[in-house]
């Protein structure tokens, strides 16, 4: 019953007369009271009930309150100069003193009798709505679907904007217990809905597992785990599941498409199951029926991307031929190049210009601090010449393929002409030599250093002494004034001054006679050098990102500026531009993978498709594109129910040269979460970590590994097993023994093989031509199951041994120096700023193959820069086999690694790994002849590990003395001469000195 209507049966049960109505209705101070409690008319005077308001008068002044405005009933207090009214709102209180205390109760009693009747009123007018508000947020305590941000967002709009029209004007005490009670709890929703949303999460989710674990237990072959029961049950706007390697991701999607049917949730058609393989996409159609009866076809991007553009043209167009064959792709972009360089001039000089100045990160030794990780860098870069001469800078090379550009024939670093005597340096030879003018070029690394009185000085990189470089470059001098050649300078500060080719020009001026190559005639020369494959392979990559991005030219060009990616961006950039505009003219009417996909979202986004979709479930969600991301953002907005469930591990993503982009996955909440109470984003993530396939060892090695980048998204790993011995080992190669170890590694696999049983083996190569022939090997190996696979080929198998080919370091080694190239910044959202972040991906994912063993094959001169990091660590917990367990020696030169080798008189040297740089070559102790003598921290001598000790060298860190014989007699010189001319007398205690052994 509500009070209006217990009003309405009191006002017909006491019929009032005219002077008992008008003082129910208006209350009036009395003069003598007043005179004594309010002489100066502080506090009002009079009152008077008007409809929904109170009339307040003071000193001839009326104020208005609304009856809607008064916090709580009247209260009258009684006193010795009359009763004292007060009614209370928000703001403030209005007080009336010296009251006869029968009125002022009776006109708080009719005051009282119209608030409630007000409240009521306006709680009737919304009864059915505060009933449905009510209803829906009680729900909350025990609810029966989860309580998702979409679901939730409506019902919290819904509530604030009653909270608004109606609860915060309701006075509890006007509207009874009961109504006072639900009105609160919307209120407190309203006030609170986060953590309302989270406690009604808390109780669902074990419910919810609890009422489901049949299906749990039965879905699977295998009962699904807590973390897989749990990424099933979690049904948030936008869910990712962290899916490390071999954590059973196809069992979680199976088992979420099933559920999701099974629970009520969606109809079939309602759920979306996108896969990036035709093959996958199948494979999970059959899985999900044959598990569940649930028939539910799964499809790739592409195919509901047809699908789509069918529905709204009628018809679907023509895919390009290409657009299903990478190989075909990059050839189309080879192509395209070579059509380019013949048909169009001032395009084919743009692709010169990249081959000869810009194929290669343009760094200098100024650019490093030390030798060694100045020579790593350059052996990297590959910095090969359009002659097809291997050079020892950047530098270098512009000079190189500007003289082959303009046809000067030339050697590099050839023997000089005349034979110089008795100087204790190495033979004489200059940087180049021009074969028809017998002109000499020498390049010398220096820069001018303003000072402070405004003269200059010459200086030399932080790692070169400067004293002795000049020293040098005088000596040279002196040389070709000696013997009246010509000898042609250039230096680093002319490039760094922008005019180190047009100077040198200016300087061979007199001497030569410039013959252009033609420009076809020179990219000839590049294809038979190989550098057109991987230019098109980064072209291509940047082409795909480029398109699917919606990027445009003028942005990359922006961008370049703003990460100061220099003139290798522009001279990028200038290739690009024509090439991107030749693809698109050569596909005519025709469509690429990048245009269905970017078509169809715009279909999506502009509601000429209309989607069907409430849930899209997304495989490998590592490996998605910015137009694959931008199709599914199309179809989720169309339904403010619609959630995407996303399973994939950021470990794994190692396509990008298909288009894929890692940040997508960084980023997910903000790419595809809801919104809830303000918040943005909103989203849940769940770790599935546990694995299914690798051991201890592998597993915890695998993501330390990965998680040295920091950008990587930490997850926790419970490895299948436990091992006995050591899990992973590295075996050092000797140069043109790889097949050898391999072999070795092979026979040490299957001898350990009980003979009834047999063993997988996996061997992963960075590129298809690192295959091995497979036939030999399964044939000598009978018991071993031997496959071959390229690494990103192997993503998703597995096996029980896994031997990893050639980790060697180059352009074409592993870390590839190819993939990672800056210039795909341009085209990302971000730029991945951690060194070789994609392979160290591709590292991971070829550790992940592994159940029980993992060995790794690296060149002993050449080991790739992940061995170094696994070798260094004691963490990895590696193992050294196969005759790799060499002591690292550091090279005093240069600060890199002394190899142990053969000579050909079967005697073992020391030769720097950077032999081409360096040339840091010392003998083996002569006592042992298998140790290499090394000097301790301030020691005089240099001690072998068998005993032997010998005069240090006063010049070098490396070298020891020798005793050698001269015209003069004996004397004591440097194993490293004549690269190091140090040298000491023999005094009368130290004849017949060499080798000594210590006392133990």
């Amino acid at each position: 019953m509500y009070w209006s209507d217990h009003l309405r049966r009191q006002s017909r049960a006491a019929p009032r007369t005219r002077y008992e109505a008008a003082i129910l209705n208006r209350l009036q101070q009395r003069p003598l009271l007043g005179l004594l409690v309010n002489p100066f008319a502080m506090t009002f005077r009079a009152m008077e009930l008007d409809g929904g308001h109170l009339r307040l008068t003071r000193r001839g002044l009326t104020s208005s309150v609304s009856l809607e405005a008064i916090s709580a009933a009247p209260l009258v207090q009684k006193s010795a100069v009359g009763a004292t009214m007060t009614v209370a709102t928000a703001e403030r209180n209005f007080v009336m003193r010296g009251l006869g205390y029968p009125d002022a109760y009776a006109f708080a009693e009719e005051v009282k009798s119209a608030w409630i009747g007000f409240n009521l009123s306006a709680l009737e007018r919304e009864a059915d709505r505060l009933l449905r508000v009510h209803r829906a947020v009680a729900e909350l305590a025990k609810p029966a679907r989860y309580p998702a941000a979409c679901e939730l967002a409506p019902l919290l709009s819904d509530a604030r904007a009653l909270e608004t029209s109606l609860l915060s004007k309701l006075q509890p005490d006007a509207i009874g217990a009961e109504q006072a009670e639900r009105v609160a709890l919307v209120r407190s929703f309203t006030a609170d809905p986060g953590t309302m949303r989270t406690s009604a999460i808390a109780t669902f989710v074990p419910a919810e597992l609890e009422r489901w674990k049949d299906f749990f237990d039965t879905i699977e072959n295998k009962p699904l785990t807590p973390e897989q029961r749990l990424s099933v049950v979690v049904d948030e706007d936008a869910t990712l599941v962290l899916a490390g390697a071999g954590s059973g991701k196809t069992s979680v999607i199976t088992a979420k498409a099933a559920y999701l049917v099974k629970a009520g949730i969606r109809r079939p058609d309602e759920i979306l199951l996108l896969a990036f393989a035709k093959n996958a996409a199948e494979e999970m159609s059959e899985r999900v029926e044959a598990r569940s009866g649930v028939p539910l076809v799964a499809r790739t991007f592409h195919a509901i991307a047809y699908d789509i553009i069918g529905s709204v043209e009628g018809s679907k167009p023509a895919l390009a031929d290409h657009a299903t064959d990478d190989l075909a792709f990059t050839n189309l972009i080879k192509q395209i190049l070579k059509d380019l360089v013949h048909a169009l001039s001032a395009v084919s000089k743009a692709i010169i210009q990249w081959f000869a100045h810009f194929l290669v990160e343009p760094k200098t030794e100024w650019d490093f601090k030390t030798k060694h990780d100045f020579y790593t860098h350059i052996e990297k870069q590959d910095l090969r010449t359009l002659q097809g001469d291997k050079v020892k800078s950047y530098e270098e090379l512009q000079i190189a393929n500007w003289l082959y550009e303009n046809g000067i024939e030339y050697e590099y670093e050839p023997d000089y002409e005349h034979k110089i005597q008795e100087t204790g340096r190495r033979d004489y030879c200059p940087d180049f030599r021009l074969t028809e003018s017998g002109v000499y070029i020498e390049h010398f690394g220096v820069r001018r250093q303003k000072m402070p009185d405004g003269s200059e000085r010459l200086i030399t990189a932080p790692f070169v002494d400067r004293d002795e470089y000049l020293a040098g470059m005088e000596w040279k001098r002196e040389v070709h004034a000696a013997y009246e050649t010509t000898l042609i300078e250039t230096y680093s500060f002319e490039r760094q001054e922008g005019c180190l080719l047009t100077a040198l020009a200016e300087k061979l001026a007199l001497h030569v006679t410039l013959k252009p190559r033609p420009a076809g005639t020179i990219f000839d020369r590049v294809v038979e050098l190989k550098q057109v494959d991987a230019f098109s392979q980064l072209l291509g990559t940047f082409l795909r990102k480029f398109k699917g991005g919606g990027y445009n030219v003028a942005d990359c060009e922006t961008k370049s500026e703003r990460l100061k990616l220099g003139n290798r961006a522009k001279a990028f950039l200038a290739v690009f531009a024509p090439v991107f505009t030749e693809y698109q003219k050569r596909l005519g009417g025709r469509i690429d993978f990048e245009d269905m996909i970017l078509r169809a979202a715009h279909y999506a986004e502009t509601g000429r498709y209309v989607s069907p979709f409430r849930h899209i479930l997304v495989d490998e969600f590592q490996d998605i594109s910015q137009s694959r991301a931008r199709l599914v953002k199309a179809l989720k907005v169309q339904h403010p129910d619609a959630r995407v469930f996303a399973v994939g591990d950021d470990w794994q993503s190692i396509f990008r040269f298909a288009g894929s982009d890692i940040h997508l996955m960084r980023h997910f909440g903000h790419e595809f979460g809801g919104s809830f109470n303000g918040e943005t984003g909103v989203h849940r993530t769940v770790d599935l970590g546990r694995t299914f396939r690798s051991i201890d060892q592998i597993a915890f090695a695998a993501r330390s590994f990965v998680l040295k980048n920091p950008a990587q998204i930490s997850k926790q790993i419970v490895p299948a097993g436990k091992a006995t011995e050591p899990a992973i080992r590295i075996v050092m190669t000797p140069k043109n023994e790889e097949k050898k170890k391999l072999g070795e590694v092979l026979a040490s696999m299957s001898a350990r093989i009980d003979p009834a049983n047999t063993a997988s083996v996996l061997l992963l190569g960075r590129y298809r031509f690192l295959e091995p022939d497979m036939i030999d090997l399964k044939r000598r190996f009978p018991r071993l199951h031997i496959s071959f696979k390229t690494i990103h080929a192997s993503k998703g198998l597995e096996a029980d041994h896994v031997i990893l080919l050639s980790a060697d370091s180059g352009r074409m080694g592993f870390p590839s120096e190819i993939v990672d190239d800056s210039l795909l910044a341009l085209v990302s959202p971000e730029e991945e700023l951690f060194e070789n972040a994609e392979e160290r991906r591709v590292m991971y994912v070829a550790m992940t193959r592994a159940r029980h063993t993992l060995t790794i094959l690296a060149s002993n001169s050449r080991p790739s820069s992940f061995v170094a990091e696994l070798n260094k660590d004691p963490q990895y917990g590696i193992a050294t086999g196969g005759g790799g367990g060499q002591t690292a020696h550091e090279c005093g030169e240069c600060g890199g690694r002394l190899l142990d080798v053969r000579g050909q008189d079967g005697r073992i040297w020391y030769r720097c790994e950077h032999v081409e740089h360096c040339g840091n070559l010392l003998p083996a102790c002569s006592s042992c002849g298998v140790g290499l003598p090394r000097h301790p921290d301030g020691s005089a001598e240099a001690k072998c590990n068998c005993a032997a000790t010998y005069p240090s060298c006063p010049e070098c860190k490396d070298g020891w003395l020798i005793e050698r014989f001269g015209r003069y007699g004996a004397f004591l010189s440097c194993v490293r001469y004549p690269a190091c001319t140090g040298k000491a007398k023999i005094s009368t205690n130290m004849t017949g000195v060499g080798a000594t052994k210590s006392k133990r």
